[in-house]
């Protein structure tokens, strides 16, 4: 491949998102173009109180099976930090990547300024992320591959170009997961190459991990929608969570920060028309902020003082080391007057 077909095809990926955002919103408006914004506003405020406690609860328990991500990947190269430091880093990383879409460079950034500052090599935080990313799409294949069996296939007959997709996603995610565990069998201890950097081939006890973290992190992030969705529309939890995860899945693939419209388009395109649209789509922004809006904060408000806290220990540590300099230097001085030969020469 020459170097212009190369940048030809990065600025295809790049502006894939685009069209696919493009795409959504205009599907977005046709299945709500009956409904007004006071709909989906009294949609929202018609949630109970406690299912919004139970989706925030859910909403916890999701970023701390995320931040077991990076415990995981600290194994596979063999380092340690203290638990703090990757709760923060996995919690914060994934709440800025899941709202700014690019996981690698936008969560990958903030890992990178948090591990290397606790003396993560680089090489080291690249397989870091690289582990994450197979562990999320590992568990999410196995959603995808139990859902096609568990959500009904005429939900999607309505439209032939999900229909297809979908069959296409159950295809795809089983050869991935059969291809990955067969690598891990066959390759047991050896090492891959890319550029300048070695990964290993997990074992296949970490595959087994890697996806059972995957499922219960994809689980806990569905139960934040369920809690909110359920006053309004009457679905067996199995059924969901593989409609969940096929709209999540689709939503990633898109390449649109946060899969926002391209994941409501699939979620509401699964819904029959008796189904008040309004109250799903209701559902699906008290979701959107519970999970996504709501840990940014927190998260990032807890950066926030970390930050302050260093900087503020970093000024201490520099004026101990100025006191302690100028303390020398007058130490020395001290010493030079009290010297016979300079007393002489005076």
């Amino acid at each position: 491949m020459s170097a212009k077909t190369k940048r030809l095809f990065k600025k295809l990926i790049s502006y894939s998102g685009v069209f696919f955002f493009v795409l959504a919103a205009g599907m977005l408006w046709w299945q709500l173009r009956d409904k007004s914004l006071s709909d989906i506003a009294h949609a929202i405020m018609e949630i109970p109180v406690g299912n919004l406690l139970a989706a925030c609860l859910a909403c916890l328990g999701g970023y701390l099976a995320l931040a077991l991500y990076d415990r995981l990947a600290l194994d596979y190269v063999g380092e340690h930090v203290t638990w703090w430091k990757w709760m923060l880093a996995g919690m914060l990383g994934f709440a800025i990547s899941n709202n700014a879409g690019h996981a690698v460079v936008s969560g990958g950034a903030i890992r990178y300024r948090l591990y290397t500052r606790w003396r993560v090599r680089g090489g080291d935080i690249v397989k870091m992320l690289t582990l994450s990313g197979f562990t999320y799409f590992l568990g999410a294949a196995a959603i995808v591959v139990i859902g096609y069996f568990l959500v009904p296939h005429d939900v999607f007959q309505r439209s032939a170009g999900l229909s297809m997709g979908l069959n296409w996603l159950f295809g795809g995610c089983l050869a991935a997961i059969l291809a990955y565990f067969v690598m891990t069998i066959l390759f047991r201890r050896r090492y891959i190459k890319i550029g300048q950097i070695k990964f290993q081939v997990p074992t296949t006890k970490m595959a087994v991990m890697q996806m059972g973290l995957g499922i219960t992190d994809s689980v806990l992030a569905g139960l934040v929608l369920y809690f909110c969705l359920i006053p309004f529309v009457d679905i067996p939890f199995g059924t969901f969570i593989g409609l969940f995860v096929i709209a999540q899945t689709t939503g990633v693939f898109s390449q649109v920060p946060g899969g926002m419209g391209v994941f409501e388009t699939v979620f509401l395109a699964a819904f029959p028309d008796s189904v008040n649209k309004a109250s799903v789509f209701g559902a699906l922004l008290a979701y959107r902020i519970i999970y996504y809006v709501l840990p940014l904060i927190g998260v990032g408000g807890l950066f926030f003082f970390y930050e302050n806290w260093l900087r503020t220990r970093m000024r201490r540590w520099i004026d101990d080391a100025k006191q302690k300099i100028d303390d020398a230097k007058q130490k020395i001085d001290v010493a030079k007057q009290k010297m016979p030969g300079r007393s002489r020469t005076k």
